[in-house]
């Protein structure tokens, strides 16, 4: 079964993401409302679940490869797959292949699912060619680049791209913007005492920054980030998901 919002430019499967799904949905109404700006039809498949990524992590192959096999099979039909997530893109993307190279006819049909899967930012400026958005946020906002979105899919330029086109707002720029949170997914679990460490010097230099508001592309990050401000004391800076940013709420 799938549940449609109307647009003229093309089909997208918006790839929720089980951390989205269940923790904050909200991001995935905004995704839904800035791909619905961009033109194009957002479909979701209502039986999706897990990319599989914690059970690549922990070295569960199969239990991976069960659940790659599951996203495939959903997905592959769309001329473009979206995820507001470049954790979960990434993992599409870079280990889908990875996950199928002993397996030629998977191995085809992961290879062709990744190439037309993408971040939010990425779609919205690589292949919509956004340039406004629907939100009226105003204020200061520094950017936090997640490992996953910049270093597997190359999402650097596009999330700013799209934010310095927002009349009122005013981006501050973050020192060591590129570094871990300390999240990690499993990370975090397995070694909490240098996660700690490595959220503690990412949540200095937010406050360092001075913005209002503190913006990720990906769930893990910020539930990460926020935690620990809040536990310094700081109830202050927001923190906003980009697709939140962009959408309004």
């Amino acid at each position: 079964m799938r549940e449609a919002l109307p647009g003229g430019r093309g089909e997208v499967g918006l790839f929720v993401t089980c951390l989205v799904d269940l923790m904050r949905p909200s991001i995935a109404f905004a995704a839904l409302r800035l791909i619905e700006a961009a033109g194009y039809k957002a479909v979701v498949p209502t039986s999706q679940t897990c990319c599989g990524q914690p059970g690549y992590n922990a070295g569960d192959a199969v239990a991976a490869r069960t659940l790659a096999r599951k996203a495939i099979a959903e997905f592959e039909n769309f001329s473009f797959v979206v995820a507001p997530s470049g954790s979960c893109a990434g993992m599409i993307r870079t280990h889908y292949p990875d996950l199928f190279a002993d397996d030629p006819e998977w191995l085809g049909r992961a290879n062709a699912l990744a190439t037309r899967t993408l971040e939010l930012t990425q779609f919205l400026v690589d292949v919509a060619g956004m340039t406004v958005v629907p939100s009226d946020f105003a204020g200061s906002v520094t950017y936090h680049d997640s490992c996953a979105g910049l270093r597997e899919l190359g999402v650097k330029r596009q999330p700013r791209a799209l934010i310095d086109g927002m009349p009122g707002v005013d981006r501050v720029d973050l020192n060591e913007c590129e570094e871990c949170c300390g999240f990690g997914g499993l990370f975090s679990v397995k070694y909490p005492d240098i996660s700690g460490a490595i959220v503690q010097r990412k949540c200095d230099n937010i406050r360092a920054a001075g913005a209002q508001a503190v913006v990720l592309g990906d769930l893990g990050c910020m539930m990460n980030i926020e935690g620990r401000l809040r536990r310094n004391g700081d109830e202050v800076t927001q923190v906003i998901h980009v697709a939140e940013l962009l959408a309004g709420k």
